[in-house]
């Protein structure tokens, strides 16, 4: 009976962590939306697109099948390579200048290779994609991101919204950008709120 309890507060915590990491990612991409509407408010098509996007991601989140209802968890360890293609990323893009379309696209490249190392191994296998992320952590300019601290923070904020949200958007393209750009939204308030009080 004690374990049957046991499970059945476990399940209520994952549906719980599930249904907030869900509204809060709706929240963050309303946000960028509504950003870019702001600074485009001029626009009629930016206005039209806006217009029509939102309720279709509204829908998308409501009746598309882009969750698992089991929620899982990434590992830890594979999540701790963000930080690495974030901090890589972010030299290239500003110590070497590349660029950061350069930048975030030669540490995925480089990152895609790390599987060859041991075909056989399932964690490797796993490592390129959350290189990735963390690459477009990287992409950031300097106004949003000054320091390699900033992408530290910015890395270990994604690193848990990773961790937490393995089942989440399956198969939606654009899941590992979205969530890099919500670790630097994080970043930028905690950052904001320090400046304030400071």
């Amino acid at each position: 009976m004690g374990g049957l309890t046991e499970d059945m507060q476990r399940s209520k915590k994952r549906i719980f962590i599930r249904k907030a990491c869900i509204l809060f990612l709706l929240i963050i991409q309303f946000i960028f939306l509504f950003a870019i509407f702001k600074e485009n408010e001029q626009s009629l098509w930016i206005s039209i697109s806006f217009m029509v996007i939102c309720p279709l991601i509204l829908v998308a989140y409501l009746r598309g099948q882009i969750h698992h209802y089991d929620h899982q968890y990434e590992h830890i360890l594979v999540v701790l390579w963000i930080p690495a293609g974030a901090v890589s990323s972010f030299y290239l893009n500003h110590y070497l200048e590349l660029g950061p379309v350069m930048s975030a696209s030669a540490i995925g490249a480089a990152g895609s290779f790390i599987p060859e190392i041991k075909r056989q191994s399932h964690y490797l296998k796993q490592v390129p994609a959350v290189i990735y992320c963390g690459a477009f952590i990287g992409m950031s300019s300097t106004r949003v991101a000054p320091d390699i601290f900033f992408i530290l923070a910015a890395s270990f904020f994604t690193a848990v919204l990773i961790l937490v949200s393995k089942s989440l958007f399956s198969g939606v393209g654009g899941k590992l950008g979205t969530l890099a750009f919500t670790g630097v939204v994080i970043t930028s308030f905690i950052y904001y709120l320090i400046s304030c009080y400071a």
